[in-house]
């Protein structure tokens, strides 16, 4: 549909047919104390052509240009293949909405239920849902899944879950009785699985941990899952780096009952922020108290394959209080996206990935660790992440590093207070050895200061 602007004929159409004389009149509700009594101050409008160079001007203002990124934290940046771009730009992908007619939203069906099978496949699950928000809601709804699994109003998670992860958690759960404890970790960066061991009881409904951690650390996935089923609690394992599951053992054959996390990671770029996509996937026996919707492929009349919105839990249509969850959509486009990644890349594609993370990541941490003031925080296993600590304030370092047109690690203390002058880097497939290098000489530079 082409826009076309109301002419000064059309409004007056418009508002002679409500009874009114001005648009003014359409805010008569509104207190006269509260109205802005002049105009906006925005500039004028401009022409096409001179907005065209406002925006140019702004852009030129970025620094770009040679910047190296080790930021990671929850956000990744990966190689996507030209493949997706194109293809999920088509406006057949862009343009449907929601499939609640399957006769038409053949396309739309087929790609959910492919996603969910990969989805499956990575995390070790029977079933897996299309889709969630984002990997912190998913966390939250995995959550809320165990309370109503369970009955139970008690909730172990880990503090080495996203801080993000966890404040959602806090806030989807404020209101709802639910008790939210914190379980610390030891020198290898793990949970403390001791302190677990002792605070779990039959009142927890769930144990929470995310693997990689958020200080990139592999977590021991079948030791917490074995403490919280002799507790009869479910275990939740958290993924907010998915390129993980290319390499490492899928959760759901370490015991996890419920695996959520971020799918970002799978052909979405770094774009301030969004959008994001969820995904989640549990045991079969769960499936009625599944958050989102499920597509299912099935047979028509004439014995032609065919696709359908098997379950839909979300709103629960008509009977709303009664619904599972809150998720009134599903991340479509960002799920097609993810889709198109992982069969782009496939099984061996996705493994090589994996690899190339995990020992550039090796070898960065190897290096920098090497340098006069600084060394690893932490002695677990990692995947693409690590901790180093310095003997000079973090701050300093990071200010220095960006005059270098670095962006270095994530400042830990203002979210582990503990971890002061501790920062996290991330080294994906994207940063060459060469990128590596220079980072390890610029803080060798910095830290001789």
């Amino acid at each position: 549909m082409n826009y076309i602007s109301l002419s000064d004929k059309d409004k007056k159409e418009m508002l002679d047919e409500i009874g009114i004389s001005t648009v003014d009149e359409l805010f008569t509700s509104v207190p006269k104390n509260i109205k802005l009594k002049r105009l906006l101050d925005v500039p004028a409008a401009l022409s096409e052509p001179e907005l065209v160079d406002k925006l140019r001007e702004i852009a030129e203002k970025n620094k770009n240009a040679g910047l190296l990124s080790f930021l990671g934290a929850g956000a990744y940046q990966h190689y996507i293949p030209a493949v997706v771009d194109y293809l999920s730009s088509r406006g057949e992908f862009v343009s449907p909405y929601t499939p609640y007619q399957p006769e038409v939203s053949q396309g739309t069906l087929q790609v959910i239920f492919e996603f969910q099978t990969l989805i499956c496949q990575l995390t070790g699950m029977d079933i897996a849902n299309a889709s969630l928000y984002d990997g912190a809601s998913g966390a939250a709804e995995a959550v809320l899944m165990a309370n109503r699994l369970t009955r139970k109003e008690k909730i172990l998670v880990a503090s080495t879950l996203h801080p993000q992860y966890r404040q959602v958690i806090k806030t989807y759960t404020r209101n709802l009785g639910l008790s939210i404890e914190e379980i610390d970790f030891v020198n290898s960066g793990k949970i403390d699985t001791e302190q677990l061991a002792k605070k779990i009881d039959e009142e927890t409904a769930a144990v929470v941990c995310q693997s990689p951690n958020f200080f990139g650390i592999v977590e021991d996935i079948q030791t917490i899952s074995n403490i919280a089923h002799k507790k009869n609690a479910l275990s939740v394992c958290v993924v907010s780096e998915p390129i993980s599951l290319g390499i490492l053992e899928p959760p759901g054959k370490l015991g996890a009952d419920i695996v959520t996390g971020e799918a970002q990671a799978f052909g979405m770029p770094l774009s301030f922020g969004g959008p994001y996509l969820g995904f989640m996937a549990c045991s079969k026996k769960y499936l009625r108290q599944f958050p989102g919707r499920i597509a299912g492929q099935t047979k028509d009349v004439d014995g032609k394959q065919g696709y359908v919105l098997t379950l839909s839990t979300r709103e629960q249509h008509i009977r709303r209080e009664r619904a599972t969850s809150n998720i009134c959509t599903n991340q479509a486009l960002c799920l097609l996206r993810a889709t198109m990644f992982l069969e782009t890349l496939g099984k061996c594609g996705l493994r090589d990935m994996a690899t190339h993370n995990l020992y550039k990541a090796d070898y960065a941490r190897q290096k920098i660790s090497e340098v006069k003031g600084v060394e690893a925080r932490f002695s677990g296993t990692s995947f693409n992440e690590f901790v180093l600590s310095f003997n000079r304030p973090w701050v300093e370092i990071e200010s220095s590093l960006r005059e270098k047109l670095i962006i270095g690690g994530y400042d830990l203390q203002k979210d582990y207070p503990g971890l002061k002058n501790c920062a996290l880097f991330c080294v994906t497939e994207m940063h060459k050895k060469e990128d590596i290098d220079k980072l390890v000489e610029i803080l060798d530079e910095i830290l001789r200061q």
